[in-house]
């Protein structure tokens, strides 16, 4: 247990500093086309627009959140996150390079999500409840039954919680792919 407590704050520390080497190691090796650059929006644009949507829902640390997205899975910035993931992954136009992105993907942020959980179980007391009806990462269909205040997304709470930020990475990582293409010449 200790270990698994230890990586987790390991993870939690390093995701954001990985995460830069990763994209410059991913731009490097990234061989995108018109269709992959294409074929990865259908991934992308709903992972930022689920991480934009949770954030102005979230009150971190200061309740649990059931409500919006977090009633259909109780970590929607995260899917969100591993929907980019993927769809750079497809963007890149190489498998290898996208099977890297999903295995760093689940080194990094499952420990986090464990970590976040212990929190979240030792500070609200209905967490167990949430756990029981709401799936960790992959959403239910249905959203699960209101489990306190109903909560309305907020733009204040988005714009808190800077998540903007995620589109701006998502357009200048495209901006790179699309130089890198148009460097590289179309296949």
């Amino acid at each position: 247990m200790a270990e698994r407590t230890r990586w987790q704050r390991i993870a939690k520390r390093i995701r954001v500093p990985m995460g830069f080497v990763v994209a410059a190691v991913f731009l490097w090796f990234a061989r995108p086309t018109v269709f992959t650059l294409l074929l990865s929006l259908l991934l992308v644009a709903p992972g930022v627009w689920l991480r934009a949507y949770a954030a102005g829902y979230v009150r971190k640390n200061a309740e649990l959140t059931t409500s919006g997205p977090y009633a259909y899975t109780r970590n929607p910035l995260y899917l969100g996150s591993l929907s980019i993931t993927l769809g750079f992954g497809v963007a890149a136009g190489s498998w290898w390079l996208a099977a890297l992105l999903a295995g760093l993907f689940a080194v990094i942020y499952l420990p986090t999500i464990l970590g976040e959980e212990e929190y979240l179980r030792s500070h609200f007391y209905n967490f167990d409840d949430y756990a029981r009806n709401v799936p960790r990462l992959l959403p239910r269909l249905t959203a699960a039954p209101a489990m306190g205040g109903a909560g309305e997304f907020s733009g204040k709470l988005y714009l808190h919680h800077r998540e903007y930020n995620a589109l701006m990475g998502a357009g200048a990582i495209y901006l790179a792919l699309v130089l890198r293409l148009w460097l590289g010449g179309v296949r």
